[in-house]
């Protein structure tokens, strides 16, 4: 039996073009995009119709999985309660972060952690019980002891797509301001104000004995099984350089102009922040989004730590005149969906899944960061190949 959706009186945001009329999704693919309105299918009344949102980064799961310091929350409840948000964000395809390598006082709490969180997306995956499309996505803090351990332990899960190798250690990347590490540690509850400075001296020994080794070491061990390979806040050509020679395809947050240049020259998907965009400016201090994009920099926006915010950030980039809309999906939808090599989405596309997202805006007053006013979207339904989800 053939199941069929049909979408009209639709703003239908195309790869280079935005045309008023409908889609038809049949059996989970897009069979056909037309100019025009036609009598049957679901009005949408003039409301723009997207492609769902890709997710690369996102570090949601683990909130709702603690939600306060010392607070446990069941995996699978918490989820569902993750991707049930993300859902409702627009977002239809979810790499879902799995923090790996921890400071040795932190190290059980981690591993345990991690390991209820990828043992709940997977169950819930295979129970039908999740709204979007789920992948994993394993954050590799490369100068913690066990980085290479808890790696094998979890990279043959068949969910996982990308890893990312990560280095907070304080003076250095993100966090070149050791100033800045400790307001930001501190003022997360993740150490007090008296053992900050030994807290510091820690983490500066655990990279010193670890972090180049681990690098190498997870970056072989993806490789050898197809993960895609992400680098993590590169500050420097130098950085850049020794990622694309293990083999990285992708630069999340780079922290400075620099170093997106040299990432993009070498062929690599430059990944910021939409709350970066949504705010005017980087929460540590680094390089704007909108300094990447107004140079050519910049090709995939991500939740980071806003679920809402990679809608947000393409409405409000064209309120802001900064861009098309047709272009500010791309960052959210085939840009990322290529860059993990999930050709079959992203787009608006015969053949492509149907995964859509009907959105109406509203306008608000300007602000400092954007004085032209405030475009806020409203996401109305989701679907997901043709089903509706949200």
């Amino acid at each position: 039996m053939t199941n069929e959706l049909v979408l009209t009186d639709a703003r239908v945001v195309l790869g280079d073009e935005v045309i008023l009329g409908s889609v038809v999704v049949r059996d989970g693919r897009i069979a056909d995009v037309s100019t025009g309105i036609v009598a049957a299918g679901e009005d949408l009344d003039g409301d723009y119709l997207l492609p769902g949102v890709v997710e690369l980064h996102t570090d949601h799961a683990e909130y709702h999985l603690r939600p306060r310091p010392g607070v446990h929350w069941e995996a699978m409840p918490a989820v569902l309660a993750h991707d049930a948000q993300m859902t409702s964000a627009g977002a239809t395809t979810v790499l879902d972060a799995v923090r790996l390598g921890s400071e040795p006082s932190n190290r059980e709490t981690v591993t345990r952690s991690a390991r209820r969180l990828a043992d709940a997306i997977t169950t819930a995956a295979a129970a039908g019980a999740l709204r979007a499309d789920h992948a994993i996505h394993l954050r590799c803090e490369v100068s913690a002891e066990d980085c290479v351990d808890r790696f094998e332990e979890f990279a043959d899960n068949p969910r996982v797509r990308l890893a990312s190798l990560m280095d907070h250690t304080p003076g250095q990347r993100q966090f070149g301001d050791v100033a800045a590490f400790k307001k930001y540690y501190i003022g997360k509850g993740l150490v007090s104000e008296s053992n900050v400075d030994a807290y510091v001296d820690e983490l500066l020994h655990e990279a010193r004995l670890h972090a180049d080794r681990n690098r190498h070491a997870v970056a072989e061990a993806a490789r050898r099984r197809g993960i895609v390979l992400a680098a993590h806040d590169d500050a420097t050509t130098e950085h850049v350089e020794e990622s694309v020679g293990l083999g990285m395809r992708i630069a999340e947050f780079p922290t400075t102009i620099a170093a997106a240049e040299s990432a993009v020259a070498h062929g690599l998907s430059v990944v910021m922040g939409a709350p970066n965009i949504v705010r005017g400016g980087s929460q540590s201090g680094n390089v704007a989004a909108s300094a990447l994009l107004e140079r050519g920099l910049l090709h995939v926006l991500s939740s980071d730590y806003v679920p809402s915010s990679p809608m947000q950030a393409v409405f409000q980039l064209v309120a802001d005149g900064t861009i098309r809309l047709e272009d500010a999906v791309k960052l959210v939808s085939s840009n990322p969906a290529k860059a993990v090599g999930l050709d079959d989405r992203g787009e608006i596309t015969v053949g492509k899944r149907g995964d859509l997202v009907r959105v109406r805006t509203h306008a608000l007053p300007g602000t400092p960061e954007h004085p032209a006013g405030l475009s806020v979207p409203i996401v109305r339904t989701v679907y997901r190949q043709g089903v509706r989800v949200a």
